[in-house]
């Protein structure tokens, strides 16, 4: 397999990874709307957008471990292996500025999803707050007796006499 394919591989998953990026912005606008058949959608469009990366993600494993293997290379087939088995210089910052490219996306990715999961924990806690104020708790209901007669304490009144 050539080193051309590989590049090639890891610029495609580049443009993979841009595009989850563009639907995880999609979905934290959605999550600040409030708007639920937005998100809806825009959570099938990640599914569908994850199942591409991975099925490119082991095209790539699979050509990098056919290149290790025509050269007789008894390693584990990494990226970053590869690029040390690389004898052409110029060869070897391609590779090095595609695997910097994918690694620059999928941080980027990881703290857009990151922004993500506080906004729907925010909304989550909110939520819960809100329910807590429509149900209060039994402790805070007023069914039974004073809060002073269940301590004991006697109720007297004003004037203190017999009759």
């Amino acid at each position: 397999m050539s080193i051309e394919k590989i590049k090639a591989l890891l610029l495609t998953l580049v443009t993979l990874h841009q595009e989850l990026i563009a639907i995880s912005n999609q979905k934290t606008e959605a999550v600040k709307s409030g708007n639920l058949e937005k998100l809806q959608q825009v959570l099938v469009n990640e599914r569908k957008q994850i199942r591409k990366i991975e099925k490119a993600e082991e095209g790539r494993q699979l050509v990098v471990a056919d290149w290790f293997e025509s050269q007789r290379l008894n390693i584990e087939p990494t990226i970053t292996r590869l690029v040390e088995a690389i004898n052409c210089d110029e060869t070897r910052k391609e590779l090095t500025a595609a695997t910097n490219q994918l690694t620059e996306a999928i941080t980027t990715l990881k703290q857009q999803e990151q922004l993500n999961m506080a906004l729907i924990n925010q909304s989550m806690q909110f939520i819960q707050l809100s329910m807590d104020l429509l149900n209060p708790s039994l402790s805070q209901m007023n069914y039974g007796g004073s809060a002073t007669e269940s301590t004991g304490s006697i109720k007297r009144s004003v004037f203190d006499s017999k009759a």
